[in-house]
């Protein structure tokens, strides 16, 4: 490969959550085990340099001051999206900068919901959402969804359909790819959904994250793009900041067609003065959408589904009574440890410590909505996705 995700990073004392904190309460790693961080969504890689080429570049100048986003800044989002997502017709008009994706989701909500009112999501849910909903006033009502026979993920139309005309909801969140539980959303799947948004009179925010982050053999469907109504129905959001790995940068943008619900979102995200771009935050994206950007993503996929394999098959075949569905992507894990817990008499809380015990930092899944879950992130260097399965191995799931 021409870009380096082999090599392990020291990143202690390098402003990162990831290996600076344990997320759990009185758990802590033994003496003899290194920490390997596979909890917060973030990766362990160096990212591609023509990010830091343009920081660098732009830190030369010696002033700071206020500034307009380049016609550049657009350009490279408007190329990036033609050539990852197939999207054709994006003009500069329809994209805005934003802090963050949540941000964007709490500037919708305040929009076009009162404090009070119920918001639709599918559970599992990405615990962010909970977050910034719950923080806004709003009430979430969750449509579960269900794992085939083949245990993929799947959306349960008839109880979204349900559960929006019984709460007189008319907001939705809908997370594509799905975050955690990294299902890729066919065609076939949005457009059945955005149908049941559409006869229930839904804006819908589209969380589009992850979408550089498919895996292998699986392609991003943009939610706008299913049909002319869901162009004009949806707000649709997407960073840099998890392909590249940006996230202490902060920048994201949104994708809005429909002039009335952008001038709302536009509206509300300025009155409290907080969603202003960063100068360097700017520059880091015209860096990261670089041809080198688009080889750095194509050998990042293929790393991540190596990864995904290697575990899942893995956990698979040696952890009894631990399930999960294979992601289509993002790079996270999410588990159902429910059998596991019961046959050897353990708790969610002494799972996961016994985990970070012996330097797995991974998890609680619990608050995604599902009472026996983890989540992994497997966006490290291959050499400690299987190291961390040989500890969990010989030191929890299988301990003698």
């Amino acid at each position: 490969m021409k870009y380096d995700f082999t090599s392990i990073i020291d990143r202690q004392g390098k402003d990162s959550i990831a290996v600076d904190i344990i997320p759990f309460p009185d758990a802590k790693v033994q003496e003899g085990f290194s920490k390997i961080p596979m909890w917060v969504a973030d990766m362990n890689y160096a990212t591609v340099p023509t990010i830091q080429d343009a920081i660098i570049e732009r830190t030369k100048h010696p002033a700071f001051g206020y500034f307009d986003p380049r016609e550049e800044y657009y350009e490279r989002i408007i190329e990036w999206q033609n050539k990852r997502n197939g999207v054709e017709g994006l003009t500069k008009d329809a994209i805005g900068y934003e802090n963050g994706v949540l941000g964007c989701v709490c500037a919708a909500a305040q929009a076009f919901t009162a404090p009070g009112e119920a918001v639709l999501l599918h559970a599992p849910t990405y615990v962010g959402f909970t977050g910034a909903l719950e923080s806004n006033g709003r009430k979430i009502i969750h449509s579960d969804l269900v794992r085939d026979e083949e245990g993929i993920w799947r959306m349960n139309y008839e109880d979204m359909d349900k559960k929006l005309k019984q709460y007189h909801i008319h907001f939705a969140v809908f997370c594509s790819p799905h975050n955690p539980c990294g299902r890729v959303w066919t065609r076939e799947e949005i457009e059945k959904a955005m149908d049941v948004y559409a006869r229930n009179n839904c804006v819908v925010v589209s969380d589009e994250i992850w979408s550089d982050l498919t895996l292998e053999g699986y392609q991003h469907i943009p939610t706008q793009s299913v049909s002319e109504d869901a162009r004009n129905r949806t707000i649709a959001v997407y960073a840099p900041s998890k392909t590249f790995n940006l996230a202490g940068l902060i920048g994201s943008y949104h994708i809005i067609y429909n002039p009335y619900l952008r001038d709302r979102v536009k509206k509300q995200s300025e009155l409290s003065h907080y969603n202003s771009m960063n100068v360097l935050s700017m520059h880091a994206l015209i860096g990261a959408y670089q041809p080198e950007g688009y080889e750095w993503v194509d050998e990042l996929r293929q790393v991540l589904t190596e990864n995904v394999d290697y575990a899942y098959h893995y956990i698979c075949e040696h952890f009894k009574g631990v399930e999960l569905a294979r992601p289509q992507g993002t790079y996270m894990l999410y588990l159902d440890c429910e059998k596991w817990c019961e046959e050897h008499h353990k708790s969610m809380d002494e799972l996961i410590r016994a985990g970070i015990s012996v330097g797995v930092i991974w998890q609680d899944g619990r608050p995604f909505h599902r009472p026996y879950a983890i989540r992994i992130n497997l966006a490290v260097p291959h050499s400690l996705v299987v190291e961390a399965m040989d500890r969990l191995d010989k030191y929890v799931f299988n301990k003698g």
